[in-house]
């Protein structure tokens, strides 16, 4: 039984959430260079039992694509090529940086501090990508 990860793309910087070992919970992880996930995620693999891939799918408010939708599309092709034995799988992530900010408001960090802490957005972000997936299950 293995965790689901959950990957929020950004041209700069990639949050990145987990589960529990019993899919319940979505815990933040990581934020990590973008050009530097695949070996990221490579390592993590070796370490953890991961089943599940989810990817945020970005979409504009109306459900078209935007400029980020591609570069997830690709990476859904090169993280299939790479590990195949993962299970993939787009959600989608409107509203999910909004959300983050607010949640990062809400645990009283100050203005300076959210700045300064861009990386944490990333990763809280995943998080509420991998506990959106999850309440479907």
């Amino acid at each position: 039984m293995g965790r689901v990860i959950a990957i929020d793309l950004g041209t700069k910087r990639t949050g990145i959430a987990v589960t529990d070992a019993l899919k319940i919970l979505a815990n933040p992880l990581e934020t990590v260079e973008t050009p530097k996930l695949m070996d990221f995620l490579a390592d993590y693999f070796k370490k953890e039992q991961v089943e599940t891939i989810v990817l945020g799918y970005p979409k504009s408010l109306d459900g078209s694509d935007n400029e980020m939708t591609p570069r997830v599309i690709s990476l859904k092709d090169r993280l299939s090529k790479m590990f195949p034995d993962k299970k993939l799988v787009l959600e989608d992530e409107r509203f999910t940086s909004k959300m983050a900010m607010q949640s990062m408001i809400t645990m009283g960090s100050k203005k300076k501090d959210r700045k300064e802490k861009a990386g944490n957005l990333d990763k809280i972000s995943a998080a509420i990508i991998l506990q959106s997936y999850l309440e479907q299950l």
